[in-house]
Parts: structure tokens; sequence; C-alpha cells
């Protein structure tokens, strides 16, 4: 089984990112889980360039959805949404359908009391449009987020890690269901 994480966050200490490894250590070993650190290498989206000249890095990012079994998405909240890095990324799917039917469970983490609430709405908004199975029980928001991490971005709060382990349990069943 095969799911590619998605981080909305650039930043190299991001929460989000930490949420992603944090998961990735819980998974079973059978399970395949791919971090995906590309989302600074997409171009921004326009139509244009959907077509004979797609960038090879558009075509690889398409690839490697169409290749998984399953997404993860994890993001932080700007400005009450999603990052734009984030957005042009689902943005460069809109024409391929790599999302249609895919598996998919979501992530918002924030140092606010509500977790990223207002991106979470914002992400499934997204990912509606695209068509994407938002799998029974995986959607989570992490309030707090900073005081669930060590200094080293290592999640050290139980509560949450049983809430990653349900997500995870979710998608894993949500992708199980798929392939009847």
């Amino acid at each position: 089984m095969k799911i590619i994480a998605i981080s909305g966050s650039l930043r190299p200490s991001s929460t989000n990112t930490a949420l992603l490894h944090a998961v990735a250590k819980l998974a079973p070993k059978d399970l395949d889980l791919t971090i995906y650190n590309g989302l600074a290498d997409l171009p921004h989206f326009t139509p244009e360039l959907d077509g004979d000249t797609l960038p090879r890095v558009v075509k690889d990012w398409r690839a490697l959805l169409e290749k998984s079994d399953g997404v993860l998405i994890s993001t932080p909240e700007y400005a009450y949404g999603i990052p734009g890095v984030l957005k042009n990324a689902l943005d460069w799917i809109v024409p391929s359908g790599e999302l249609v039917d895919k598996p998919v469970a979501t992530i918002s983490a924030s140092p606010s009391e509500l977790g990223g609430s207002k991106a979470h709405a914002s992400l499934m908004l997204t990912l509606t449009a695209l068509a994407a199975n938002l799998v029974k029980g995986g959607s989570v928001t992490i309030p707090f987020v900073s005081k669930k991490l060590n200094a080293n971005g290592e999640l050290i709060d139980i509560n949450t890690v049983q809430s990653l382990k349900f997500l995870l349990d979710a998608l894993v069943r949500g992708i199980i269901d798929n392939r009847k």
C-alpha cells in the first residue's frame, strides 16, 4: 500500500511536516508512506502550460499521485486559508484528475486554539471540487500544535498520537474499501 503525504508548509521546521513524520513512524512496516517534498518546485498553475508544454515537475507530481493508493495532507492555516503553494499543487491536478475517487485524509494544525479549522474547511472544499474520496474518520484538527512537539519536532502528546493513529487507520480502511 502506497500513501503520499503532503505538507502544506515549506518551512524547514514546519510543525505540519513534523506531524507527517510522526504518522510515518506510526505506519506499519508494510505500508509505504512517502512525504512529498516538491511543492516549492511546482510552477504557478496556468492552463496554458497544461498540454504539450507541461513541465516535467508537474508530470512527475501527477504520476506520483496516480501511482499512490491514498493521500494524506497536513496543512497550516495562513490568513484563514490553505497556503498558496498547497493550493497551487492541487490546482495542477484539476485538469488531470489524479484525486478523483482517491482516498484522502487530512490534518490541519495550528498554534491557535482552533487548530487551523478555517484552513481545514478550505482544504475540504478544494478536495470536494477535485472529487477526492474523503475517508470517514480521516480528518483531524490539532490545536496548540507547538505545545505537542518537543524542541526536535517530535510528537510528545499522547492524545495527538492516538488521533493520528486513528487517522492513519481510517485512511488504510478507505484504501482497502476503494479496492473492492
